[in-house]
Order: C-alpha cells, then structure tokens, then sequence
C-alpha cells in the first residue's frame, strides 16, 4: 500500500514561508503525478498544486505566484514552497498520488497522506 508522509507544517506568520515536504513510499514515484491539497475548517477540500511525472505544474489561482511545487525523484519526495503566507492559506495540507494528473485535478487521486497543519497568524 502506498505511504504519504507530510512534513513540515507549523505556524507562521502573515508574510512568512514554509516548506512542506512529502515522502512516498511503495510508489513508482517518476511514473507518478502529485498533487498537494487543502481544507480549511468548514470548508470543502481544494486543490492546490500538480506536478505531473514530467514536471509540468498547474496551480489554484489562489496560490499562483506564491507556492512553488517541485519534486526529487531521487528522494522520493515532492514539495510546496509557501512564500507570502496569508491567513487564509490556514488549512490541514494534505499530499495525493496517481498514475493519472487528471484524477488528482478532478480531486479523486488514489492515494492519501495524512495532512500537516498549517496556520498562518495576522
């Protein structure tokens, strides 16, 4: 079964960054798109980020100009670098895997992490 392990969530101030990371396990990681998701309390889960196995990235517009996703094939891991943090990127931010980027851009990817908090205070 896959494995989706979160890292790097925390608190931060408005204007600050942060650097999550995400290592996968028992993944053909290159053959694999990633994506980074969000909720927010009380509201539905959003789409972040998507890198496909061949680098191409799409972004919410929420977050272009902003986040940065990248990934390592060699490590096994992707990552969102979070510049110009607002309040309202305060959400669980949860990474996804799939064979297929469109699975992870209509939001139904087949595999999960278990989320890492991120809070970002005014």
């Amino acid at each position: 079964q896959v494995q989706l392990v979160e890292s790097g969530g925390g608190l931060v101030q408005a204007g600050g960054s942060l650097r999550l990371s995400c290592a996968a396990s028992r993944i053909t990681f290159d053959a694999n798109a990633m994506g980074w998701y969000r909720q927010a309390p009380g509201k539905q889960r959003e789409l972040v980020a998507v890198i496909t196995s061949g680098g191409s990235t799409n972004y919410a517009d929420s977050v272009t100009g902003r986040f940065t996703i990248s990934r390592d094939n060699a490590k096994n891991t992707v990552y969102l670098q979070m510049n110009s943090l607002k309040p309202e990127d305060t959400a669980v931010y949860y990474c996804a895997a799939d064979l297929f980027s469109s699975r992870l851009k209509n939001g139904s990817p087949r595999s999960w992490g278990q989320g890492t908090q991120v809070t970002v205070s005014s």
